[in-house]
This record gives C-alpha cells, sequence and structure tokens, in this order.
C-alpha cells in the first residue's frame, strides 16, 4: 500500500471512529409545569438533552394522537457539544387518559409517559 493510501484509509478510520464515539441518546424528562390535577388546565412538558448529533424529533401525545398547539425551544448546546430541546403544550389531564413525549433521535423512537404526581 502506497503512503497516500495508508493516509487516506487511516484518515478515514479516525473520521469514522470519532462520529461513532458523538453519538449519544437523548436523556428524557416528562412532566409538567404544576402539580397535576384532573380536570385542571395545565402545562405538559418534554426535555431532552444530552443528545448527538443535533437531529431530533418531539411529538407530544394525548393518547395516540399528536397534540395541536405545541411550542418548542431553540435547540442549544452544551460545552461537550451534547445538545437540549424543549417542547410543551398546554393540556388538561384527566383520569384514565394517558399523556406522552415521543422523541425520534438516530432513527430510534421511544415514547416515554407522563405520570400525574395525584
Amino acid at each position: 500500500m502506497e503512503m497516500w493510501q495508508f493516509t487516506v484509509f487511516l484518515s478515514l478510520i479516525v473520521v469514522v471512529g470519532f462520529s461513532a464515539a458523538r453519538e449519544l441518546p437523548p436523556k428524557v424528562q416528562v412532566y409538567s409545569r404544576d402539580p397535576g390535577f384532573y380536570g385542571k388546565p395545565n402545562t405538559l412538558i418534554c426535555h431532552a438533552s444530552g443528545f448527538h448529533p443535533p437531529a431530533i424529533s418531539i411529538d407530544l401525545l394525548s393518547g395516540d394522537t399528536v397534540i395541536p398547539e405545541t411550542k418548542q425551544t431553540d435547540l442549544a448546546f452544551e460545552e461537550n457539544w451534547s445538545y437540549h430541546l424543549t417542547k410543551h403544550a398546554p393540556f388538561t389531564p384527566n383520569k384514565g387518559h394517558r399523556f406522552a413525549c415521543r422523541v425520534t433521535h438516530m432513527g430510534k423512537t421511544k415514547v416515554y409517559s407522563w405520570e400525574p404526581d395525584m
């Protein structure tokens, strides 16, 4: 193998190795702004942090339906170049009804349920 081929090969190994090392799954928290009381309007919040690369999708769910009128913060990064993002929406908890946050990152989707503190 010639020296230039070896250099290109070694560079590719370093780039691929660095990219793989930077794939970090998100840490997700789902909570409400105020303590959850059935029948009382509140705000559902989903916070994803510590992830890389920055491409991520967050949906807030009522049952299996995406909640309309959601708002999202700007994507922000930490000193270590991991990212965080928050999405929120108004909601009113009802007994027996499920609320959740669906996060898709790096082709993997996970659903995180909101647990009322009642």
